[in-house]
C-alpha cells in the first residue's frame, strides 16, 4: 500500500514549487502522482488522557498505552491495515476500503472491553474513532497529509465521545449499503457544519 515514498523526496518537490510557482500545477501533479492514495483513515485517540496523568502519572498512562498498542495493532493488521504513525495515545491508520476501518475500530473495541473485564478499574482503557474517506498524502513510515485526515482527527480526538465510533460523510458513503447500522449525528468543526455518522454497536 505505501511505497518507498520518503519525505525527503516529497520535500524535494515543494521546493521546486516554491521556486519555480509557475510550474505548480505540473509539480502538484507529480507529488500527487508518488505520493497520493485513496484511502480510508482511522484515528483513535484515548480517552481521559489528561485526566488519568494527573491522578495517576505519566508512567502509569505510557503502560496504558504500551497495553492499548498490544491490543490495536494487530486488530488492525488483521483487517488489511496499515499503522502509518504512534503519536502519543494517538494511532494512525490506513485501510484501502472503509469497511476494514469500521471493522478495525469495533475489533479495537471488543479487544478494550476484553482486557477491562480483568483489569482494576483504574486501568481501564478507552478509545475514541474518527474515519474518513478520500485521497492523502502518505509519508512511508512517518505521516499522512490530506483534509479527510484532518476531518478524520477531529472526529476521533474532539468530537467523539468516549466508545464513539464516527465516519465523515464521504466514509459514509462508502459503507451505508453495507448492513451495519449507521445513525446521523450534525456536528460543527470550526464554524464548519458537518453531517456525521456514528456506527450503531450490537450488542451480542
Amino acid at each position: 500500500m505505501i511505497n518507498k515514498r520518503t519525505r525527503g523526496k516529497l520535500n524535494k518537490h515543494l521546493r521546486e514549487r516554491n521556486e519555480y510557482p509557475e510550474r505548480s500545477l505540473e509539480i502538484d501533479a507529480r507529488i500527487r502522482e508518488l505520493f497520493g492514495e485513496t484511502l480510508a483513515i482511522l484515528v483513535m485517540d484515548m480517552s481521559g488522557f489528561s485526566k488519568q496523568t494527573v491522578r495517576h502519572g505519566i508512567i502509569h498512562f505510557l503502560a496504558k498505552i504500551h497495553r492499548m498498542h498490544a491490543i490495536a495493532i494487530p486488530a488492525v493488521e488483521s483487517r488489511k491495515g496499515e499503522i502509518v504513525k504512534l503519536e502519543a495515545d494517538n494511532i494512525y491508520a490506513v485501510f484501502n476500503e472503509v469497511e476494514e476501518a469500521v471493522g478495525a475500530a469495533l475489533d479495537i473495541q471488543t479487544g478494550l472491553e476484553a482486557a477491562n473485564s480483568i483489569l482494576p478499574e483504574e486501568l481501564d482503557m478507552h478509545g475514541e474513532y474518527g474515519i474518513g474517506y478520500g485521497e492523502v498524502l502518505v509519508i512511508e513510515n512517518e505521516d499522512i497529509y490530506g483534509s479527510e485526515l484532518n476531518l478524520a482527527s477531529k472526529l476521533g480526538e474532539d468530537l467523539a465521545q468516549r466508545d464513539e465510533i464516527l465516519l465523515t460523510e464521504s466514509a459514509f458513503k462508502q459503507v451505508e449499503n453495507s448492513g451495519r447500522e449507521f445513525e446521523h449525528v450534525a456536528m460543527t468543526v470550526s464554524g464548519l457544519d458537518l453531517k456525521v455518522y456514528r456506527v450503531k454497536r450490537t450488542i451480542v
